[in-house]
C-alpha cells in the first residue's frame, strides 16, 4: 500500500472518531438523562433510533463503494469507543471518589 492511499484513507478515520464520539457519547448522555426520568423508554428508543440513523448514513456516505474506507471509518468508530469508555470510567471513578469523600464527613 502507497503513502498516497494510506492519507487517502486518513479522512474516513477522522469521520469514524466523529461518528463514533456522536454514538458513544450519545449513549453515555442518554443514560445519564434517561435513568432519572419518568418516559425513559422514549428517551432510550429515541436515542437510539436516531444514534443508529446518523452512524449509518455517515458511514454510508464515508464507505460508499470502496471497502477500504469503509473499513477505515469503522477504525475511526472503534477508536471513539474506546476512547469515550475510558473518560467515562474516569467520570464515575471521580465520582465514586467525591461520593466517598462526603459520605466521610458525616
Amino acid at each position: 500500500m502507497e503513502i498516497n492511499e494510506v492519507l487517502n484513507l486518513l479522512p474516513a478515520v477522522f469521520v469514524g472518531i466523529v461518528l463514533g464520539i456522536i454514538f458513544f457519547g450519545g449513549l453515555w448522555l442518554t443514560v445519564r438523562k434517561g435513568l432519572g426520568s419518568k418516559r425513559s423508554t422514549l428517551i432510550f428508543m429515541g436515542s437510539l433510533v436516531i444514534r443508529m440513523a446518523i452512524v449509518v448514513i455517515g458511514f454510508y456516505y464515508v464507505g460508499g463503494d470502496n471497502w477500504q474506507k469503509m473499513l477505515a471509518c469503522l477504525l475511526g468508530f472503534l477508536i471513539a469507543r474506546i476512547v469515550i469508555t475510558r473518560i467515562t470510567k474516569m467520570d464515575k471513578q471521580a465520582k465514586n471518589v467525591f461520593i466517598k469523600e462526603v459520605s466521610d464527613e458525616n
